[in-house]
């Protein structure tokens, strides 16, 4: 893993003056803002639930099967994200936004990745402790549709806010795929959760509840076609009229879903397991917290011109959210190596992603 020093790309004595173009600039800003709702959002599902469980593949297996599988897995992930953080600077210094708006959707992906593995390793040392009893698995992963969930949420808000002019092809194609791939996954889990429940209601309503997501789906996707064909305010409202439908169709499935009664059993942990699983939750969540203090760094620079009176300070900002990345793999790494935290906790500011 790159030290902290990596944060400090040696880039830099030779970058060009930042140049690109305005909708790069835009493109990146747009990415910045869902890289730091989508890592958030895994934060506040994975890391400060108040449950232990599990996570779960889209095939609805264990991640791993043993706690040392998840360490080899996230020790890994975090020399990727070293080189990763890296690259962005290198590329940002270069003026390739284009490039970097590329790298962080990488980065995205590999902190939502780190994080669940984290995770399922805190879970896995957790109930490996005297006194512990592992989860016992429902009919539905409470992680897997509330995520769904929210990632509907956040396509349909930014077709709300994003004006007419910021809404490419390019980005209406991502939000279509995002929201097809999600009501896909919600549209497997409730089918199969149809299919093994005991309970006559359940089984029919798991059923219409999938039917009432495809109908709002197809109309609200139809609508986004509409605006990518024929770009218009009168094409956009009609996104919005449509996105409201789908909202609340998908939230009434995932609150039927996440009844008790489909969720089995959180784990029960021991004092001792507790703080194992405390330390490693919150390695990662310092790796969390320095990634979005990144994007917010890149955001900044992606805002503002290279001859803004601040800029300066952003590129700092940026540099030390890097180094806080590495550190934040560091802790990470002890804590998974030595199954306790290399500090009592994490600083209190840690915790919040916000």
């Amino acid at each position: 893993m790159a030290s902290s020093g990596s944060g400090r790309s040696t880039c830099e004595g030779s970058s060009s003056p930042l140049s690109g173009s305005v909708q790069q600039r835009k493109r990146l800003s747009f990415i910045c803002d869902a890289c730091k709702a989508k890592v958030q959002m895994v934060a506040d599902l994975l890391l400060l639930s108040s449950e232990t469980r599990p996570v779960l593949t889209s095939e609805g297996v264990a991640l791993a099967d043993t706690f040392d599988q998840c360490r080899d897995t996230v020790i890994a992930r975090t020399k990727e994200l070293s080189i990763l953080t890296h690259d962005i600077q290198c590329q940002l210094n270069m003026g390739r936004f284009t490039e970097v708006g590329d790298r962080l959707l990488e980065m995205a992906d590999l902190v939502v990745s780190l994080t669940e593995c984290s995770t399922h390793a805190a879970y896995l040392a957790a109930v490996e402790n005297p006194g512990s009893q592992p989860c016992l698995p429902g009919l539905v992963d409470r992680y897997k549709v509330t995520r769904c969930r929210h990632e509907v949420e956040q396509s349909c808000s930014i077709l709300r806010v994003s004006p007419l002019a910021d809404l490419t092809p390019q980005v209406l194609l991502e939000l279509s795929q995002n929201i097809s791939t999600n009501l896909k996954t919600l549209t497997d889990i409730s089918l199969l959760a149809s299919e093994r429940s005991r309970d006559r209601f359940a089984k029919e309503q798991f059923k219409l509840s999938v039917k009432s997501i495809s109908t709002s789906g197809t109309a609200f996707l139809a609508c986004i076609k509409e605006v990518k064909t024929q770009p218009s305010e009168l094409t956009r409202n009609r996104c919005i009229f449509f996105s409201a439908a789908l909202v609340q169709a998908v939230s009434a499935l995932v609150g039927f879903a996440t009844e008790p009664q489909f969720l089995g059993r959180a784990a029960s942990v021991s004092a001792e397991g507790k703080g194992v699983q405390t330390a490693v939750l919150g390695g990662a969540m310092s790796v969390v917290s320095a990634c979005v203090l990144l994007t917010q760094g890149l955001r900044d620079v992606a805002q503002h011109l290279e001859s803004s009176s601040k800029m300066a300070d952003y590129r700092e900002r940026l540099r030390n959210s890097a180094c806080a990345v590495s550190d934040g793999c560091t802790l990470l790494t002890q804590a998974l190596r030595e199954r306790s935290s290399p500090r009592a906790l994490p600083p209190v500011n840690s915790h919040s992603v916000n």
